[in-house]
């Protein structure tokens, strides 16, 4: 069966490795090369899937995906991203197992993986959500109805 490239959400098994870093950098090379041809930044494809996109950009970014395990524990800290209740929206958290500290690192890394997704046509904004943590609501930029 062959392999299919599927972008670390933060809700997966940890994919680590030089093939991996590979896969991910064909990836988003292709993802731009979409966004050239079609003129559209972001494009319609990330648009119709923006959780795959976004984890995507973040991935190719050097940022780390957060990861679970076979039992659904959380084995590694890292970005989380998931559907919003929002409609064209995807929110990104930042979480990793008990005791690991991302509760207290989480405003610096989403900060950063917000200036990630700003250089790449996405606007994000810092929440603070249940338990006082914080999370992205990540769109597409210039799409707010402030225009911002």
């Amino acid at each position: 069966m062959a392999h299919v490239f599927e972008p670390a959400t933060g809700d997966g098994e940890a994919a680590r490795g030089r093939d991996r870093t590979a896969e991910v950098r064909v990836a988003f090379d292709g993802m731009l090369q979409i966004r050239r041809v079609t003129g559209a930044s972001p494009a319609a494809w990330e648009l119709n899937q923006m959780v795959r996109a976004i984890a995507l950009t973040l991935e190719a970014a050097g940022i780390p995906p957060s990861a679970l395990d076979a039992s659904g524990a959380r084995t590694a800290t890292g970005y989380r991203v998931r559907p919003s209740d929002r409609p064209r929206m995807v929110c990104v958290d930042w979480l990793g197992p008990p005791g690991s500290g991302a509760a207290q690192e989480e405003e610096a890394k989403l900060t950063e993986c917000a200036a990630k997704l700003a250089d790449r046509g996405w606007e994000a904004l810092l929440y603070r959500g249940p338990r006082r943590r914080r999370f992205l609501e990540v769109e597409p930029a210039g799409s707010s109805p402030s225009g911002s």
